[in-house]
């Protein structure tokens, strides 16, 4: 009988008795009677609560209700004469489950400050612009399994301790365990590596995807990845989520094109299923978000080459931070110019300098770039990266030798190239900035559920 209150609100049946079960949002008292306001995360909306004083427990328990109190409902459902809402819920029995203290809950009716917010990061999702970015959060994540799903992909579950530095940056958190803490010392032979070699957490699971996509086809990976990078920016975390397909047998304009066909399908789920969640963000966080998602939905993504982003950045005769030339890493600034001045919708940019970008990126024939692209939206800038890999081990194994990387290491990353080589390709989605730019969080603190930045690690 106890239902959840999105369920209730969605089909109300006028009559029907019920338990709703939630936290006090308000308590208001009136002559003989209190309206208690109950949510229970399932949806923004809340249910109102009438509680009159034929309670057995009404001027024990009812009235001393305050934000935060847990409580199980039961009632009758009927209609609501005040404007605002269609139904109220008539209390036959409210059982207190928790008390909390008014005079310390940190939370009351009142904005918080996000920073704010961040410093009791096991209270904030009791709010309602945390609550809604976590709904949208999930809702994205089914997306992202039922979009591969649908389209015959297999999931892989990559590790999250690994050998291999994928991006070749050395920015792994080390894994290690102290050499006392077992009788027997583990991997005394290899300097007491517990894995018999230095080991860190992943930073993507790319390489090993490439593995089961040169035997299964078409697979993808969605899974926690770190970067031990001193970075306290809005746009990086110590650990973060990464969707990462990786498809056999399909160059770099098949790759772009699974890329932005996944990004107007996750963005248009949102749309249709967290309509209620998206308005407050339109409302209180990103004026015009509404438009600009349903804008990705519409249009075509534009499409130009690295050298080409540089050239306009050049002509447009704007002042950078970071100057612009051939060569450099395109900033957050020059994306977002290119995004929400040039172009105003998403982009699409191939074909960098082989110089700034890692050793897997297959080299095109003018030795100068890589096949690679990475997909930049406005307020973000980019939100996808990808490539067609490498498949000639000769190219490869010269490419890992010029960024300093020990093939000895790598022995079974080459050896996929050794033993019935073929094109093939992916990308890797940030899931938060996802997560980022269908909410118009400013910051990508505000929707991981505990950020792990330099200095910061609650709960």
């Amino acid at each position: 009988m106890k239902k959840r209150i999105a369920n209730v609100l969605a089909a109300p049946q006028i009559g029907e008795q019920l338990q709703v079960a939630g936290w006090v949002r308000t308590r208001r008292d009136a002559s003989g009677f209190s309206f208690i306001e109950v949510g229970d995360g399932s949806s923004l909306a809340n249910i109102q609560v009438i509680a009159d004083q034929t309670l057995a427990n009404y001027g024990d328990e009812v009235k001393k209700l305050s934000v935060g109190c847990s409580v199980l409902v039961t009632g009758i459902l009927q209609e609501s004469p005040a404007k605002g809402q269609a139904v109220e819920l008539r209390a036959t029995e409210v059982q207190v489950l928790g008390w909390a203290d008014p005079e310390s809950y940190p939370l009351q009716k009142k904005q918080h400050s996000f920073e704010f917010l961040r410093n009791i990061t096991h209270l904030r999702p009791r709010t309602n612009a945390l609550g809604a970015v976590a709904r949208v959060r999930s809702r994205l994540s089914y997306g992202v399994h039922t979009f591969f799903q649908d389209r015959g992909f297999i999931q892989v579950h990559t590790p999250i301790i690994t050998t291999s530095d994928c991006e070749g940056a050395g920015e792994m958190f080390q894994v290690t365990t102290p050499s006392h803490a077992s009788e027997v010392k583990v991997g005394e032979e290899s300097g007491g590596e517990f894995f018999g070699r230095p080991a860190g957490l992943t930073v993507s699971g790319q390489l090993q995807a490439e593995v089961y996509a040169q035997a299964l086809g078409n697979v993808y990976t969605f899974g926690p990845t770190f970067r031990a990078e001193n970075s306290n920016t809005s746009r990086h975390l110590a650990e973060f989520w990464m969707v990462e397909p990786e498809m056999a047998f399909c160059d770099l304009e098949g790759n772009r094109h699974v890329a932005e066909e996944m990004l107007k399908y996750l963005v248009r789920l949102v749309l249709a299923e967290c309509a209620e969640d998206l308005a407050l963000f339109d409302r209180f966080i990103a004026k015009g978000l509404l438009a600009r998602l349903q804008q990705v939905v519409d249009q075509e993504f534009a499409h130009i080459t690295y050298t080409q982003a540089v050239e306009e950045l050049l002509q447009s005769k704007q002042s950078f931070t970071y100057p612009v030339q051939w060569g450099i890493d395109l900033q957050s600034e020059h994306e977002r110019y290119l995004t929400e001045t040039i172009y105003q919708r998403p982009l699409i940019v191939t074909d960098y300098p082989a110089a700034i970008k890692p050793f897997y990126m297959r080299v095109s024939e003018d030795g100068r770039t890589v096949a690679a692209m990475d997909i930049l939206v406005p307020g973000i800038g980019e939100i996808i990266g990808g490539s067609q890999r490498e498949e000639r081990y000769d190219v490869l194994l010269a490419r890992m030798q010029q960024a300093g990387i020990e093939p000895s290491g790598y022995e079974w990353y080459l050896d996929l190239r050794r033993y019935g080589t073929v094109p093939h390709s992916g990308f890797g989605l940030g899931f938060e900035r996802l997560v980022q730019f269908v909410t118009g969080m400013a910051n990508i603190r505000e929707v991981i559920p505990f950020p792990r930045t330099p200095g910061f690690a609650p709960c």
